[in-house]
């Protein structure tokens, strides 16, 4: 070929280039959006900016690392989801979607009791509320149970508990992931997967649950950041009395978010190898708590165990 010819031919391949390159570009941003990579880098440039602030008053996700990893529940064989901490018992209570069922724990991760748990169908969250009361979110009926569960309790039966069923009109499967209650605030917390990603905050259930009037209102909590959530799933939450801040899991991204009470966000974990005292990844996260002391648990699928303690302890711990 000639350099007469060839000259011609390079400039006719040239706008081909541009949109292969162009191609590339917007393949490679979609995945760093839909990974949730984009969304945790920024959370660690609001967590730089943040630091004077947060901490020490906040919970400050960068100051915990493992100390348990990947512990098997003995007893419980998969499905292990949802989490929550009760002060009571000083124990955990979790989730068991296939048979349902539901799982009390020792701080170290040891099976206590199995309690079965009737009239479910996906269970996913649960979270103490007060005293013995408990409510528990069920994905495939999107609905939320008030329940009773003792140190004598040996079954769970949800017909005839107080219920509020919440038909947003989700894809099966992708409903509500997780459920924590503020005590402060005297509202629930709920976080929706995906499809759309959210988080519900539903308020007036106490008095409506007593027979003190009926005024329930649902709204959407927000992240105060302009490109909002940080992932593009949510698997579990849990609102924190002692700080007011709000934390949110991630299975898709793998990482753990603290936002502030107005929703900017305050830090960040990722759950990678390498990562806070991690050998390997944690492979789906699923549940989450945080006890008095500040030491947070997560469950993890099939049936793993996981406990993060914070160095220094925090001003706020009991």
């Amino acid at each position: 070929m000639s350099l007469s010819t060839a000259l011609p031919l390079a400039r006719r391949q040239r706008p081909l280039l541009w949109a292969l390159a162009a191609l590339v570009l917007a393949g490679g941003g979609f995945w760093l959006w839909a990974s949730g990579l984009f969304g945790l880098g920024l959370q660690y440039m609001n967590m730089r900016q943040t630091a004077a602030d947060w901490h020490e008053k906040g919970i400050w996700l960068p100051y915990y690392t493992a100390q348990i990893e990947a512990q098997p529940v003995v007893g419980v064989d998969s499905n292990l989801s949802g989490l929550t901490w009760a002060p009571e018992s000083d124990t955990l209570f979790a989730v068991i979607n296939r048979p349902p069922g539901i799982a009390e724990l020792s701080k170290e991760g040891a099976l206590l009791r199995l309690i079965p748990l009737i009239g479910a169908v996906d269970p996913e969250g649960i979270s103490h509320v007060e005293g013995t009361i408990f409510v528990i979110s069920d994905e495939a009926r999107q609905s939320l149970n008030w329940v009773v569960i003792g140190p004598e309790t040996s079954e769970v039966n949800l017909a005839g508990s107080p219920e509020l069923v919440l038909n947003y009109g989700t894809y099966h499967n992708m409903g509500f992931e997780g459920v924590s209650w503020d005590s402060a605030r005297d509202e629930l917390f709920i976080a929706q997967e995906m499809l759309p990603i959210r988080v519900l905050r539903v308020r007036g259930l106490t008095e409506a649950i007593a027979g003190e009037g009926f005024s329930i209102s649902v709204t959407e909590w927000a992240p105060g950041d302009r490109f909002g959530h940080f992932t593009t799933d949510l698997s579990s939450l849990s609102a924190h009395d002692a700080t007011g801040n709000l934390l949110l899991l991630s299975d898709m991204t793998g990482a753990l978010a603290e936002y502030a009470p107005d929703g900017s966000p305050v830090s960040v974990m990722p759950l990678w190898s390498g990562w806070h005292g991690l050998r390997d990844d944690v492979p789906q996260a699923e549940g989450l708590a945080i006890d008095a002391r500040g030491d947070i648990y997560i469950v993890s699928e099939p049936n793993l165990f996981y406990r993060f303690s914070r160095d220094p302890a925090p001003v706020w711990a009991e």
